[in-house]
């Protein structure tokens, strides 16, 4: 029985066709991903899920029986409600259990042993290991480890977190819960580059179904094996990861396109004939004229597909030959008596791209502001290069007054004529009536865009960005780094998007504690560098009142590199013990080849010998985890 089904179903927002007649099915423990532009209906169809809207038509169902989590289903708790008391809400299945369990004990104790009373402790411990009802503050730890939720934080009041904050508190919650199904809406937002990579794997090992909206295209490679893409109203299907998608979807154009110029090729064929039998003139041609304008009348050519298009632009100052673009000395920054940075140095050279990254929270966006010179330094300098023309895009993109259209912004912003204004915005990707739009109404990713319009065009040479991809859909991330792959000069940038790091990055400063690493080469070589070369926590002084533990004195994220590498080698047990039973299944179909079996023999007793030793390693970092 499907988790999810889906057949049929329609929804109309006014005159406006959202859903037009979609099916699918969703099996147990499937990793779907849902892809679309904006209004798409990806949204849409999460809430007629989960019964928040109506729809018009069709059939929306959820398998009997079958619980589900939303990411965005924030609980109603009590006033003053701690961090950690909204967590503990997942176990409240947990605790009922408990109750039962422990009265079902007292009859078994009172004397009642019958198969229904044992049936029903059996079951009730099943589901009690499956919720990690047996130690579930083991659970909360590690699931908070994961997503980098602090201590302290879980001390804190819930109703006075940020948004972002919440959002992150409310996942570990449905994580903790252990829903059969999850609905997540960009699950991946909010969360450092660590953070959504420990997601990836739990979503990964998660038993149950999981159906996701997400931008994050590293994440989607990572826990995704099928995608269905909302368009126009309709569903198309990819039976694979992102880069799967990516690749078939241009495969699939190609080939509808080739399909819709034969169409086109053979119309024009059979109208060239039948013109030359209607201009011969005789009763036998003009007969078979009439027939084959018959045939084509009935003939339907399929629309031309359509493709977004791709910029191909080159900006930036060419002439800008100076080789020391910025030189970072001791730069320190406190807030709040809190030491955000300390003692930050390093130069930056013409035409180097460099990503700065750290867990949220670490000062990657306060560097940017001081580079910047939007904010003052505690302590240090920052030197530019002669003629440096730099231009900096945050976080939140506004405008000097968002009630004038795309070209009046170019207008007074740029002091350009009508003619250069819609050229410039036609190049970005904004044409026709959409030019005519006023700023207000356009979305983040749009707002990125005509903010890149306007700067791209002057001689600047260094470029700063802060999480240019940040809420953005898979069609304006494209859009955005198209614009940045054409920048000549030199680029620095904070993103949690490894898509757009890895693409990028030529160099990584890592912030963290405070400090900083300053790593020469892409983001995939200081991936490998960092796992070989963990970062040590910098010891520090305990309490006057009590001393601090000596066990407490452990490298920087232990738990976090101990959880994830207990993950790890759950996924590659997993994989191990299916391969095995694959090679038993090989041996009893080869049973009457002795060359093959030997041979399959042979790998089994390697892959056996490779399941026990990670067995072990699992079991001295399960232990070394708890410990901790």
């Amino acid at each position: 029985m499907a988790d999810i089904t889906v057949q049929n179903l329609t929804k109309y927002y006014g005159d406006r066709l959202i859903l037009n007649g979609i099916s699918f099915d969703l099996q147990p423990g499937e990793k779907v991903a849902l892809l679309g532009g904006n209004g798409a209906g990806k949204t849409t169809l999460f809430n007629i899920l989960t019964g928040r809207i109506p729809y018009d038509s069709g059939v929306a169902a959820v398998g009997e029986g079958r619980t589900l989590g939303m990411i965005d289903q924030i609980p109603v708790v009590r006033q003053g409600a701690s961090v950690d008391s909204v967590l503990r809400l997942a176990f409240q299945e947990v605790d009922a259990l408990r109750r039962r369990q422990s009265a079902l004990a007292d009859k078994m104790a009172a004397g009642d042993v019958s198969d229904a009373t044992l049936a029903a402790y059996g079951a009730i411990s099943e589901r009690l290991e499956w919720l990690g009802g047996y130690n579930y503050d083991y659970e909360i730890d590690k699931v908070c480890a994961g997503l980098a939720i602090p201590k302290e934080q879980r001390a804190q009041e819930f109703a006075l977190l940020s948004g972002g904050e919440k959002t992150r508190v409310n996942l570990a919650r449905i994580i903790l819960e252990h829903t059969d199904i999850l609905l997540l809406d960009e699950p991946t937002n909010h969360l450092d580059m660590d953070s959504v990579r420990w997601l990836g794997d739990y979503l990964d090992a998660y038993q149950g179904t999981v159906l996701t909206i997400s931008h994050d295209r590293y994440f989607l490679d990572q826990c995704c094996e099928r995608i269905i893409e909302l368009r126009d109203g309709k569903c198309d299907f990819y039976a694979g990861s992102y880069s799967y998608y990516a690749e078939e979807r241009e495969r699939r154009y190609e080939q509808q396109l080739a399909h819709h110029e034969n169409e086109l090729a053979e119309v024009k064929r059979l109208e060239a004939v039948s013109r030359k039998m209607h201009e011969h003139g005789t009763e036998h041609l003009a007969k078979r004229a009439a027939s084959i304008d018959k045939r084509i009348a009935r003939m339907k050519v399929t629309d031309r597909p359509r493709k977004a298009k791709r910029l191909s632009m080159t900006f930036g100052d060419p002439n800008y030959e100076t080789e020391e673009v910025l030189k970072v000395r001791d730069i320190c920054k406190t807030f709040d008596g809190r030491p955000v940075l300390q003692n930050i140095s390093f130069n930056i050279r013409n035409r180097e791209r460099v990503a700065i990254l750290g867990d949220n929270g670490t000062g990657k966006t306060t560097l940017l502001r001081i580079l910047m010179g939007e904010l003052e330094a505690d302590s240090g300098t920052v030197k530019k290069g002669i003629g440096l023309r730099p231009a900096y895009l945050p976080q939140q993109i506004s405008f000097a007054n968002e009630r004038r259209t795309l070209i009046d912004t170019l207008l007074y912003d740029k002091d350009v004529t009508v003619q250069t204004a819609r050229n410039r915005l036609g190049a970005f990707q904004f044409s026709g009536e959409d030019q005519l739009k006023t700023v207000a109404t356009l979305s983040g990713g749009e707002k990125s865009r005509l903010r890149l319009c306007e700067l791209m065009y002057d001689p600047l040479n260094l470029l700063i960005l802060d999480e240019p991809t940040n809420h953005l859909d898979l069609l304006s991330r494209e859009w955005i780094e198209e614009a940045v792959e054409g920048f000549t000069g030199t680029l620095m940038f904070v993103s949690h998007d490894r898509y757009f790091v890895s693409r990028f990055a030529t160099r990584v400063i890592y912030l963290e504690n405070g400090t900083f690493t300053d790593f020469q080469g892409t983001y995939d070589e200081f991936l490998i560098w960092r796992e070989s070369n963990p970062p040590v926590q910098p010891e520090q002084r305990p309490e006057k009142t009590a001393p601090r533990p000596e066990k407490q004195k452990t490298r920087g994220g232990g738990t976090k590199n101990l959880t994830k590498r207990v993950a790890v080698l759950e996924r590659e047990i997993a994989a191990l013990e299916t391969q095995l039973s694959e090679l038993d299944t090989e041996m009893q179909a080869c049973a009457s080849d002795p060359e093959r079996l030997c041979e399959l023999i042979a790998r089994r007793e390697e892959s056996d010998a490779l399941l026990t030793e990670k067995m072990e390693e699992w079991e001295s970092a399960s232990a070394a985890l708890e410990q901790a």
